[in-house]
């Protein structure tokens, strides 16, 4: 079995816009591209790679890219390889999120980094010391943080592939950041683990992704894979609204979930089959049919209530 090597190569940045960079992933396995925003003022990192081996390389980058502005850090979720370096930056920079992220990093993120520990050799050794983080800053909903002539706007985008997910705008470049609400190359990423969390919803991130494509931004940085335009949104949109419908028009004939995972597999497969993350297809389909399920109940009351 070939081990995770999830180590983030700031050496490979490259410029999105003026004063905007993007260390890309790769296409690496639980590393996140990961953006160093710069106002005249201040500049804001957004994720820091898995734990604090690769957080120290984020900061030391960032802060030679920053020249002695004010260094800011924000996360688009609270997932490993996206925050679980944070509390490197305590003391240089001020950690800034939306209040539905701190309270699923203060609540999941024990039992996610023993998860993560024992998932292989390599995950395990980027996890050594890690301590969670708590956030300097939390806002409600919507934050604009001012860099000095750039205004950065933190958005909890709602319920999606997490209970708090964030989208990073930067309104001057028409640059997006969206975390795992976006991938290229690979399916979506569903963290259906029930009964120890199932927040995620297939149903309420096809509307955040509604939402998000009819901003048409410029450039779309997604959690992973390449960066790309806005039809990245779309395509992401049109993906769970297939995954939807194949999964629900089985699940009204009576089908069993295990009939519908593999039926819905394979076809999802013949249709994308060079895409990565084969595995996130079964946790996509579950938690659909819990959502159908929820849903089917909801109609019902409606009738009864007329």
């Amino acid at each position: 079995m070939t081990e995770y090597n999830p180590v983030v190569r700031v050496e490979e940045s490259r410029e999105l816009a003026r004063d905007l960079v993007v260390i890309p992933n790769r296409g690496v396995e639980l590393v996140p591209n990961i953006g160093v925003i710069g106002g005249s003022q201040a500049v804001l990192v957004v994720e820091t790679g898995m734990g604090p081996r690769n957080a120290q390389a984020v900061l030391a980058f960032a802060a030679e890219y920053a020249r002695g502005r004010k260094l800011y850090l924000t996360t688009t979720h609270f997932h490993p390889e996206h925050a679980f370096g944070a509390r490197t930056f305590a003391g240089q920079a001020t950690f800034l999120v939306n209040q539905e992220q701190a309270g699923e990093l203060a609540a999941k993120g024990p039992s996610y980094l023993e998860m993560f520990r024992g998932l292989d050799g390599g995950i395990a050794r980027e996890l050594r010391g890690v301590e969670l983080p708590t956030p300097d800053l939390v806002y409600p909903d919507v934050y604009d943080l001012d860099l000095g002539g750039r205004v950065v706007r933190l958005r909890a985008a709602g319920r999606a592939h997490s209970r708090g997910d964030q989208v990073v705008t930067v309104p001057d470049a028409g640059v997006m950041f969206t975390g795992d609400l976006v991938e290229t190359g690979q399916f979506a990423i569903f963290p259906w683990f029930p009964p120890h969390d199932t927040d995620v919803s297939g149903l309420r991130w096809i509307e955040v992704m509604d939402r998000l494509a009819a901003e048409r931004p410029r450039v779309v940085v997604p959690g992973h894979g390449e960066a790309g335009g806005p039809e990245l949104l779309a395509d992401v949109g049109d993906y769970l609204r297939l995954l939807r419908d194949e999964t629900w028009v089985r699940r009204d004939s009576a089908m069993s979930e295990e009939t519908i995972i593999e039926e819905v597999r394979a076809l999802l497969i013949e249709r994308h089959p060079e895409w990565c993350g084969r595995e996130w297809i079964d946790k996509g389909v579950a938690c659909l049919c819990a959502e159908h399920a929820w849903g089917s109940k909801a109609r019902v009351g409606t009738t009864e209530e007329k």
